[in-house]
């Protein structure tokens, strides 16, 4: 079997070259014509979300496809845009939702919304990178979580943003060997001793970020060898971070943002 670090530094390799690929699948082609075609037309929150197609392609470019159901949450979100510290995309812990309301920015900047290159190529871009990481995850999950690791650790602030992510959670306990009952910790002594461990900054930093991962990647074949231990990883990606963390994390986190 090829090992994950093998399958990972293949794709990253040659990320251009990668992603390329994906976008000549025919299906990503069929869909992101249309998505082109379709997303300079919207001028409307509900000229948005009403389009089904269209609006699972712009979930799913930003990881959350499996919102795309919530139409009335996702209005909430868009409604209240970014500039409001008390908006309802601030105020929730996961930071997808902002990154959204900001990308197709109704709030501020009304019909012209959809005009601007984040709306449009911007979000065809991360389209393809989660495509790219979803095929990988179904050959192994491992090299999905180390290809979503890379893309979002340089942008991580706080240990309580990988805390709120189990994605992201779960590649720093299988980094540093913990089980997954850490997480059953008090919020604040994960954070003490994630902190004690790990430097942020150093996610930031292409070598370091590197090491890291090639750590994951080792320690997660040591600790998967039967194929069921890479099939149960699936729920990281199957739900928003949202629901894979208590309800008194949420509350936490919610506090220390106010």
């Amino acid at each position: 079997m090829v090992s994950t670090n093998a399958s990972y530094s293949a794709i990253t390799r040659d990320l251009d070259l990668s992603l390329k690929r994906v976008e000549k699948q025919p299906f990503v082609q069929r869909e992101t014509e249309y998505y082109l075609k379709a997303i300079e037309k919207v001028k409307t929150i509900d000229e948005f979300v009403s389009d089904s197609r269209l609006f699972s392609y712009a979930m799913k470019a930003h990881g959350l496809e499996d919102m795309t159901y919530a139409k009335a949450f996702m209005v909430k979100v868009l409604e209240g845009g970014v500039e409001d510290d008390d908006s309802f995309a601030n105020t929730l812990s996961d930071t997808r939702y902002r990154e959204f309301a900001e990308t197709f920015n109704f709030a501020r900047h009304g019909e012209t919304a959809t005009v601007f290159t984040r709306a449009q190529q911007g979000t065809v871009d991360n389209y393809m990178r989660q495509t790219l990481e979803e095929d990988a995850g179904a050959t192994n999950e491992a090299v999905r979580l180390a290809l979503y690791f890379e893309r979002k650790a340089p942008e991580i602030t706080d240990m309580y943003e990988i805390l709120a992510d189990t994605a992201l959670a779960k590649v720093v306990r299988t980094t540093l060997g913990l089980p997954d009952s850490f997480a059953l910790l008090d919020i604040d002594k994960q954070v003490e001793f994630l902190g004690s461990k790990i430097d942020i900054e150093d996610f930031k930093e292409p070598e370091a970020l590197a090491k890291l991962i090639t750590r994951f990647t080792s320690m997660w074949d040591v600790q998967n060898q039967t194929s069921s231990g890479v099939a149960n990883v699936s729920i990281l990606f199957s739900q928003p971070a949202e629901f894979g963390i208590s309800t008194d994390l949420l509350l936490t986190m919610q506090q220390l943002k106010a």
